[in-house]
Formats: structure tokens, sequence, C-alpha cells
């Protein structure tokens, strides 16, 4: 048995899509434990290329059962419309299974997320608009509406209608828009639960029934480390943990049954929003990266901000996640740079930082210390074992290893599945 945690190490966007995918082929179930469709994670393979949103990324593989978590805030309409073009384009997604715990985005979700965030003017934080954050404070605020309420028509109308009151209030009095319509709302959160019935169950025995038969599961994060509402870039953060232990929470699964936890860490760094960023590059180099790379989100198509590998990050995400291993994904794209820097510490003030601070404004000013070492100038992407690297390479991917204090067991060199050298095997 293997349970194996996969997660971003950055601010999200690490590749983890092709990663929990290609772990998925020897992987009995893949267990997807936080965020909402918020999350975009790419997956290519024979079929095709796919944008998964909500839909763990073992769906693939048919062996595999796929869960989505409680730990997700679960978008009904956006799933089923997910599982559609799924299906459409062969994939069979009979593996599915849907948390009765987990919670639902619902429409006022979706208003209130765009209605505050335009409230917040200059300070926005760069939500994706939809209903993520409304939905996981609602949770937290014991005023949520679960999967399993929407199974029982009597009792998901009860419970609609006394927080739809409440909402309705906010919309009106607050925010000057339209109340939302009881019956409108019901009905078309009925029609959606006849739909994925089949789908949904205690998926916290079957996660336990799977652990205690020895399979092998893949806990699949989403968003990345530094946008853990309480050890990321507060208030540019998202609304629920992507740690390793947050893996724990949203899958039901106990600390002590996690075998490996991985972290995803991409060969530079991106982010998409709002909120500090020590590295991003606003030059030709940063341009350069974004467009070879095609960094865009998968979920807004925003173009992300790019900069430099920053070690201060790599090594804070790694004493929090505990990671035992590393993937180092998009190395392919540093190919033609004549040098690569490191972010190795930050200068705030006259203060040399190693450690990354909680004060969003110190990190505002702050000024990254590099290390340059010298580009390849050749292309990786045909490469499939790590002594075949150019000799500078290899020399980059261990001095990233060093500072962040994590081994690397797999470098993804392209999107596709084979463009992976793997040195280690981890499942």
């Amino acid at each position: 048995m293997s349970v194996v945690a996969v997660i971003g190490a950055q601010w999200g966007d690490e590749g983890k899509g092709k990663i929990v995918d290609l772990l998925a082929e020897k992987a009995d179930a893949v267990v997807r434990f936080s965020g909402g469709d918020n999350a975009g994670h790419t997956v290519i393979n024979p079929k095709g290329e796919f944008k998964l949103h909500i839909v763990p990324s073992g769906i693939f593989y048919p062996r595999a059962a796929c869960i989505i978590g409680n730990g997700v805030v679960i978008n009904p309409g956006v799933l089923l419309q997910e599982l559609d073009d799924l299906k459409a384009r062969g994939v069979n997604v009979d593996n599915l299974h849907i948390s009765d715990r987990a919670h639902l985005i619902m429409p006022w979700h979706i208003l209130l997320d765009g209605l505050e965030e335009e409230k917040r003017g200059d300070g926005a934080i760069g939500t994706t608009k939809k209903g993520i954050g409304p939905a996981f404070a609602d949770k937290t605020a014991r005023r949520g509406i679960r999967v399993c309420d929407m199974l029982d028509p009597a009792v998901f109308k009860a419970r609609l209608a006394i927080i739809l009151a409440a909402k309705n209030d906010i919309l009106t009095k607050v925010y000057n828009t339209a109340p939302l319509g009881l019956e409108a709302v019901f009905n078309e959160y009925w029609g959606y639960a006849q739909r994925l019935a089949h789908y949904i169950e205690d998926t916290t025995a079957l996660v336990s029934d799977l652990v205690r038969k020895g399979s092998n599961i893949v806990l699949e994060g989403a968003q990345g480390s530094m946008l853990d509402p309480d050890f990321g870039s507060y208030p540019f953060v998202t609304s629920s943990s992507p740690l390793a232990a947050g893996a724990c929470i949203g899958s039901g699964i106990n600390p002590r049954r996690i075998d490996r936890v991985v972290g995803i860490f991409k060969a530079y760094t991106t982010r998409v929003g709002g909120g500090p960023m020590p590295t991003e590059l606003k030059d030709d180099v940063g341009e350069y990266i974004r467009q070879h790379a095609h960094e865009y989100g998968a979920t807004t198509g925003r173009a992300r901000r790019c900069g430099w590998f920053d070690a201060v990050v790599g090594r804070y995400t790694t004493e929090l996640n505990g990671f035992t291993n590393g993937i180092l994904t998009r190395l392919d794209v540093l190919d033609e740079m004549e040098n690569v820097k490191i972010c190795v510490a930050y200068k705030v003030g006259d203060k040399t930082v190693e450690h990354f601070p909680a004060d969003v404004e110190a990190l505002d000013h702050c000024t990254p210390i590099y290390e340059e070492l010298p580009g390849w100038k050749t292309s990786t992407t045909d490469m499939r074992e790590a002594k075949k690297l150019p000799v500078n390479a290899r020399k980059y991917v261990k001095r990233l290893e060093e500072l962040i204090g994590c081994p690397f067991h797999i470098i993804s060199i392209g999107p596709r599945r084979e463009q992976s050298i793997v040195i280690k095997n981890i499942i």
C-alpha cells in the first residue's frame, strides 16, 4: 500500500494535473481534497488535452476510483458540464464518486463573490469569482448546504428557504441587487441532484475501506501551498488548505496513513491574481517565460505573473508540508536561457531574510537576493534519463535540491505523460 499526497509547493499552477495523471496509472484511487472549480488541472494523453476543474485527474484510468472528497466545494452545474464534456470525448466516468459531506456552491455564492471583489476596488484579491470563498465562509459559519441535503427534496427545500431569506437580505439591502427566487433555485438544484445521485456516497467509508485493503491512493491537491489561508500571503490566499494537513481533513484519511508527501515545484515561479511575488519579472525575461510556456490560467485564461525560482518559498513549503520528495516541472522552459537565477534570500530594509515573512507589506518592498547559474542552451524535451540532461541543467536541479532541502524524484520536461524523467518511483 502507498498513500501519496500531491501538493503544490508554490502559488499553484505547478503542473499537478500531469503528475497526478502520471501517478494514477498505478493507483487504485485518486482523491481530490480541496478547492472547487477555481482549480485548473491540465492533462494531455492519447485522447487529447483536457482541462479539469473538479473531476480528479485520475479519471482517465477506469480502474482507479476517482473521489471528490468532503473538502471540495461543488458547483453541480459545472461538474455536470465537465462530466458531459468528458463523456463526449470518449472518457468513461463511471469510476467517479462524490462525497455526501462536500458543500455546494449556490447561486448566491457566485453573486456575492463578484460583488465583494468589485467592492474591494484596488485591494481586490483576484478571485476567480466562482463563489469558492463565500461557499467556504458559509461552511465555516455553519450555514452551508451539503451534497447530502440536496438528495432529500423536503429537507433541501426547508434548509434552502431559511438560508436564501438571509442571503436575499444581503443582496437587496447591501448590494441593491435583485433577490433570488426560492422555487427557481430549488428546481435547478433538484434537477442536479437527480442527475448526480448515483455518484454520491459516503466516501469517508470508501476511503477507509481502500486503506484497509492496502490500496494505492493518490491525494490530489488544488492550488499551491503559498495560497494557504494560514501560511500563505494573506489575504491574497484561497479559502481551503492546500497543505498536506489539508489532505487529511479534505479526504477523511488519518495522518498516520500517509506514506509520502510529494511537493510539485515549477522550475521557475508563477502566480495568478493579486498579492506579493518577490521574484516577479516585469521585463522581457518574464514575458519570454509567459509566452514560451503559455502561462495563462486554465480556469480563467488570465496571464500568469512569471519570475525566477524562489528558494525562500521552496524551503518554507517543504517545512510546512514535510515533503518526502519533490517533482520538478517545466524545466524545459528554461532550455534556451543564457543564465538562470535562483532567489536564495530577501533584502527587507537593511535585513537579510531567509524565511518567508507574514507581513505582505514587507514582501511588497523586499528585494530578492539571487544566485546566478549558467544556462544549458540545449533542448531537454526528448531526454528520459537524468544522467543525459545537460551538465548545467543537472547543476541547476542539484542546487534547487540543496536550497529547498528536498530531492527530486521526477523531472518533467514537457506537458505529455512520456515527457518525464523518473529518477525514483513514487508509487
